[in-house]
């Protein structure tokens, strides 16, 4: 009887993990197939393997820069966002002010707001102030998404935590710098990791910003995807090798911080 009961599940599970995988898969098998085969036949696996698509990825300064240039400003970003979400956050867990309740719903909404209306202003302050073209210049202007995001996780974490603990360590003698960084951060260890996880993942797959506010110096890996096209015409094949590689940060930044994003769901945050 418990047979009969888990076989629908099981198939619906299964469906699904075939559903999610298939492109996946599909995007790693084209990137070991040449353009020929791509565009003349259909094989769930390459008739001619060949790994020259990864190999002009790493080979090309256009390319491989484009991966270093995002790690660089992905990485400014999660640590300038956690950085200042964490007092932001820890104002709003624990003290009470005239208009707290309407700040934090201002900063909401700045999250909710698409990415294409603060274009043009940061298109003119940036070229005003010369900052376009650079790592900085993109790493700063999805502090505008991320760091709501990230004062929304850390207070839910930090609010979790139960006053008597600040009110112990100041009586203990703990000055607030200290009891934040040796008592309170290894509390909200796992908001933080959920906070730098999705900080990380919206920089990393953000398309408009960072291809109108960069050009050659800093221009990230999904800006250079998307200008693969030629005078022959559209290489697939290395766009699904540089697609794949893609994946690769993301794959490993998950796998550190599962089981904080598992706690994170747990709590009502994530």
């Amino acid at each position: 009887m418990s047979r009969l009961r888990l076989h629908p599940r099981t198939l619906f599970l299964l469906a699904y993990l075939v559903f999610a995988v298939l492109p996946i898969y599909w995007m790693v098998n084209m990137s070991f197939k040449t353009n020929a085969e791509i565009l003349s036949s259909f094989s769930v696996l390459p008739r001619e393997f060949t790994l020259e698509n990864y190999r002009t990825i790493f080979t090309d300064p256009s390319w491989y820069s484009g991966y270093i240039n995002s790690l660089i400003y992905v990485a400014l970003n999660t640590v300038i966002s956690v950085t200042v979400a964490l007092p932001a956050a820890y104002a709003f867990s624990r003290y009470s002010f005239l208009g707290d309740k309407h700040v934090f719903f201002w900063l909401l909404t700045n999250r909710m707001t698409p990415p294409a209306v603060f274009l043009l202003p940061f298109f003119q302050l940036y070229t005003t102030l010369g900052l376009m073209d650079t790592h900085l210049a993109v790493a700063l202007a999805h502090l505008v998404f991320n760091v709501p995001l990230a004062v929304w996780i850390l207070e839910g974490f930090m609010s979790g935590i139960p006053r008597e603990i600040d009110e112990t360590a100041y009586i203990d003698g703990y000055s607030f710098p200290r009891f934040f960084l040796t008592i309170f951060l290894p509390l909200i260890k796992a908001g933080v990791g959920v906070a730098a996880f999705f900080c990380f993942m919206f920089s990393w797959v953000e398309l408009l910003l960072a291809r109108t506010l960069t050009s050659v110096d800093a221009k990230p890996i999904v800006a250079t995807m998307t200008r693969t096209v030629s005078a022959s015409g559209m290489d697939w094949a290395v766009l699904a090798a540089a697609g794949t590689l893609t994946i690769v940060p993301g794959a490993i930044v998950i796998w550190f911080v599962r089981h904080y994003i598992a706690r994170g769901f747990a709590m009502g945050r994530v």
